[in-house]
């Protein structure tokens, strides 16, 4: 059978997207060295779909550990590249580790890829590579600004790094997603975000104060320019996000020239402030949030949202989850940790 190689297939979107690879009639290896995850997403991906997964405990930087994954599977006929270090905050304090894991990472699979001719690889980019916009919402033609962050800076060299690799090797296609603010879960809340230590990201901060695990929590500013004075994003349902690779993946397989590389913005379009969606939260979820406004985070962005007419037009992609229901799923996902949690101090006390 021929096979998807996901990296990052622990971690919250590479676990989604193993899903939704699985449920379009795709078989998927992963490779996942678990820095930043768990296998306790191979547990809910068999629980959904019923197939186990095989996954590699490789790191990326280590190039022959790498090609021996190629070397074991050679029907790979596709990548999905997520793996990689992803918190804005974490990478102004720690940029030189950014740089080495994304980069490094990237430069040996993309070695793996040219070697043993793989013809298909979708990168997980990000809206982080348009820096502050002039104009929003962002086109895929909008201008690359400066980054604002070493980790929106490694996303930049990545995408360089794709298109000059796809310029050369011509037996290659590429796509390029740049998604915006992944949130929530899978309906089933056998599968969600998982943070290592304390949440970078809004919505696991928003959940994990609700459930007691933080005493509270921060926003990071409300002295910007916008309607609330707090940060805007487009919040976009993992789920959603998912889908999108398998679409991005089968436009790929359609296609005939192999030299290719495409651009697509994934998000919905609207724009929410932080303010707005902890709102929305409160209101899913019947809890009320203890938070604090605090200082601006060094590497925000002031506003973005998507013009995602091209994803649509030419991946046939369609939105199915609003904001509610993000923060629904969300909270489904806490709940069930939870519940997860107390089974085993239960348990524990009995024995």
């Amino acid at each position: 059978m021929k096979t998807i190689l996901v990296t990052g297939g622990c971690g919250y979107i590479g676990s989604h997207t193993i899903v939704d690879l699985i449920e379009h009639g795709f078989h998927v290896i992963s490779i996942d060295d678990n820095s930043c995850s768990t296998d306790i997403a191979l547990i809910g991906i068999e629980k959904i779909t019923g197939k186990k997964i095989k996954n590699y405990k490789v790191d990326l930087k280590d190039y022959n550990d790498t090609r021996a994954v190629f070397q074991e599977n050679e029907n790979i006929i596709g990548i999905i590249h997520f793996a990689a270090y992803k918190a804005v905050g974490e990478s102004v304090e720690k940029p030189l580790s950014y740089y080495e894991n994304n980069i490094f990472g990237l430069i040996n699979l993309l070695k793996c890829v040219e070697e043993f001719k793989v013809p298909h690889f979708v990168f997980s980019s990000s809206c982080t590579v348009y820096g502050n916009p002039d104009f929003i919402p962002v086109t895929e033609n909008s201008p690359i600004k400066e980054a604002e962050s070493p980790y929106g800076a490694t996303k930049q060299m990545g995408e360089r790094i794709i298109k000059d690799f796809s310029f050369v090797v011509k037996n290659t296609s590429c796509i390029l997603l740049r998604y915006f603010n992944p949130v929530g879960a899978h309906p089933s809340s056998f599968i969600g975000e998982l943070p290592i230590g304390k949440p970078m990201n809004l919505v696991p901060a928003i959940t994990q104060t609700a459930i007691g695990k933080l005493p509270k929590m921060f926003v990071h500013g409300n002295d910007y320019d916008t309607r609330d004075g707090s940060c805007v994003r487009d919040y976009i349902h993992v789920c959603d996000i998912a889908n999108a690779h398998t679409l991005g993946l089968q436009y790929l397989i359609q296609q005939k020239n192999t030299s290719r590389c495409d651009v697509f913005n994934l998000g919905t379009g609207n724009g929410v402030t932080v303010l707005e969606a902890i709102k929305t939260f409160e209101k899913v979820s019947g809890v009320k949030l203890n938070y604090e406004i605090g200082n601006r985070r060094a590497g925000d962005v002031v506003a973005i949202y998507a013009n995602n007419e091209l994803a649509i037009e030419k991946l046939n992609w369609k939105i199915k989850y609003n904001l509610d229901t993000m923060m629904k799923t969300a909270w489904d996902w806490e709940l069930r940790l939870k519940a997860e949690d107390d089974l085993l101090k239960q348990q524990s006390l009995l024995n």
